[in-house]
């Protein structure tokens, strides 16, 4: 852990957040369903931008790897977040190659949208809370198994009480015929509330106690008035010579007194159909419907209707059996969920203050140049090294010079003693005893004090 970070360092991390953030500015932007070509002078300005990116974290990867080494335990593939932007480099080398090639692979594309979490990397605080909620994933597992097994209780519960019963329809008289001279048709084989399956009437059967049943189906209504004819007085009309149906054909007459055939009075017989609520969606048919069901009441989202279905097909105190899966599943295993991050999170952040703590103790009571020389980011490291390797490019030319001209190069470290050797000397001499006085001893001089 470096104490005092590099300007270098600071600087070129800097560069890289304002480069994280400029991609996702050119990830927004993009639309693809507007220019498919890529011809207009947006859509190659955010390539142009793109591959400018691109070029920037594959240069920063090739840096990496020269200062940390690939393969290690301190390299550059030891780090899980250096990993992630290994293969996020790789993937783009791919995506350009087969632009190259004239393929397109879109799959390849969408790993664009993992360049934004290069920034948890770049930034301390949020790698260390990325850090801190993987450390949650243990214990969270036990607590998702608990989860599990709550509701696999609940769907057995629901599959065994209400399988097939969301498909309970109206539908007519088995009796029921229409003579083929009349040309009248149903409007549907069972009663629907509306022309769409999405607000079923849900009957209940004869051995249940629902609430509802086919009585309660409302009279038909057509142009906002109630039907009124059934089907004798339709066959008596026709039999006259008249419309069964006046309202339907714009008769005015019909019109005014709302002569239509109230069809919903032959859906008197509740019977198991094919179709469950939005579109099979909604029911209890197996256990994997039966959890989709559940996860959609512990949301909170919809769980009314779903109750109200089942109440009506079954018995008007299967309501109990909601409350109790939203006070168990809504209430109690999320709050259980965010106890469990909130008490890992507390424990690991302490356990990394105690370790930082305990590094920069060490740091600081060390006495020797080596101890304190920790091993910094690999910017800071780059740096050196170049600097190192100018250093000894200079010196190697200075001999160079030396020998070609034919001189005696300079003692190595001599103008360095001369600046700084002959202070240190001036120092030391100045601070030593005269020869002709004895030096005393503690022992010797701790009487001499006291008596004076």
């Amino acid at each position: 852990m470096l104490l005092n970070p590099s300007p270098v360092n600071t600087w070129f991390e800097r560069i890289s957040i304002m480069v994280i953030v400029l991609n996702c500015v050119t990830l927004g932007m993009y639309q693809p369903c507007e220019n498919i070509d890529c011809t207009s002078d947006r859509c190659q300005i955010l390539q142009a931008f793109d591959a400018f990116i691109y070029i920037f974290f594959a240069l920063e990867m090739v840096v990496k790897m020269v200062a940390l080494g690939i393969f290690g335990r301190r390299c550059y593939l030891g780090d899980t977040w250096n990993r992630l932007d290994f293969f996020i480099v790789m993937s783009g080398m791919v995506e350009y190659s087969l632009d190259l090639q004239n393929i397109n692979l879109s799959a390849i594309r969408t790993v664009r949208v993992l360049r934004p979490l290069k920034a948890i990397n770049r930034v301390p605080s949020m790698r260390i809370l990325v850090n801190l909620l993987l450390d949650t994933l243990p214990m969270l597992g036990n607590v998702l198994l608990l989860c599990f097994f709550v509701f696999f209780i609940f769907g057995i519960i629901g599959v065994q009480l209400w399988a097939g019963l969301l498909r309970n329809r109206c539908y007519l008289e088995e009796n029921f015929t229409l003579p083929s001279s009349s040309g009248m048709t149903l409007p549907a084989p069972y009663y629907q509330p509306e022309e769409d399956d999405e607000r079923p009437f849900i009957c209940s059967l004869a051995i249940h106690n629902g609430i509802r049943s086919c009585h309660d189906v409302p009279a038909r209504r057509e142009g906002g008035r109630t039907c009124c004819l059934d089907r004798e007085d339709a066959l008596y009309r026709q039999g006259l010579g008249l419309s069964p149906e006046p309202l339907a054909n714009g008769s005015g007459a019909g019109e005014a007194i709302g002569l239509c055939i109230d069809w919903n009075l032959y859906y008197t017989r509740c019977h198991t159909g094919s179709t469950n609520p939005h579109k099979n969606a909604i029911n209890f048919d197996n256990i994997v419907y039966a959890w989709i069901v559940i996860f959609q009441v512990i949301t909170l989202e919809g769980w009314v209707e779903i109750m109200y279905y089942v109440m009506d097909a079954h018995s008007f105190y299967n309501f109990i059996y909601f409350i109790l899966l939203i006070i168990i599943g809504s209430f109690f295993m999320i709050n259980l969920c965010l106890v469990v991050i909130a008490t890992q999170f507390s424990e690991t952040k302490q356990r990394e203050h105690q370790l930082m703590q305990e590094q920069r103790e060490q740091c600081l009571s060390s006495s020797t140049l080596a101890s304190m020389a920790e091993p910094g980011d690999c910017y800071e490291e780059i740096f050196q090294l170049v600097c190192h390797v100018l250093r000894k490019a200079k010196r190697r030319s200075a001999a160079l010079y030396y020998t070609l001209r034919g001189k005696t190069p300079p003692a190595v470290g001599g103008r360095g003693n001369r600046r700084g050797g002959g202070k240190c000397e001036r120092r030391a001499s100045s601070f030593q005893a005269p020869k002709n006085i004895p030096l005393s001893t503690p022992e010797q001089a701790r009487p001499r004090l006291s008596a004076t």
